[in-house]
């Protein structure tokens, strides 16, 4: 009998994580909703979502000391999983309308407005996959769907680089205005800038893909 991983999506006040949750039972998670950090630490994978302004988020996460539970979870190797919002703060900063906030530092790069005549970029966008990536296997060149006017335009895995101890990491692209970052696998993190609950079939296959690393 097989018995689904347990995922639990962290409770900070972000507005989409009903669809997540349903999207996640559906590819066979069992899916709680908690911001209590021993549920956090013990869970088989976090889901970190975020919806509105990088500094609204971040200063809602470390209100629940999420930082120190996401540093937690990573250091032992235990997945964590970004979506939106939920990428952006992983990466060093977000400027909005120049006002720098700090982000949670796990990548480096700056989140800052897609260079678009028009924005929000919103709809569907093909997003063109890693090589060797686990979480978009099957994927590459699938639509997803996208809600944002910010996003990071640099590879984390340039200044990054790659160790004899870690790989750098996977980073998916897709484009608006610019290419700009869809995606990065980096050991027990990954993160998506598009919304995988939203996006149909592909996001199923998506959250199937995550869950079969756990």
């Amino acid at each position: 009998m097989t018995v689904a991983p347990k995922i639990v999506i962290l409770d900070y006040g972000s507005g989409n994580v009903n669809s997540a949750a349903h999207a996640l039972e559906r590819a066979g998670a069992s899916v709680y909703l908690s911001d209590d950090p021993a549920q956090v630490a013990a869970a088989d994978g976090l889901v970190v979502p975020g919806v509105g302004a990088f500094a609204a988020v971040m200063e809602a996460l470390l209100a629940k000391r999420a930082g120190a539970m996401i540093e937690r979870r990573l250091a032992g190797g235990r997945a964590v999983l970004g979506i939106c919002v939920g990428l952006q703060v992983m990466f060093e900063s977000g400027d909005e309308n120049g006002v720098v906030t700090t982000g949670l530092g796990q990548w480096p790069g700056t989140v800052t407005s897609l260079p678009a005549s028009r924005l929000p970029h919103m709809g569907w966008s093909r997003v063109h996959a890693a090589s060797g990536s686990r979480l978009l296997e099957g994927l590459d060149g699938e639509r997803f769907y996208f809600v944002h006017s910010y996003g990071c335009l640099t590879d984390p895995a340039a200044d990054l680089g790659e160790s004899k101890l870690f790989r750098a990491p996977l980073t998916s692209w897709a484009h608006y205005g610019a290419d700009f970052v869809a995606a990065v696998e980096n050991g027990p993190l990954t993160a998506t800038q598009f919304h995988p609950e939203k996006s149909g079939e592909a996001g199923s296959k998506l959250f199937t893909n995550w869950l079969a690393t756990l």
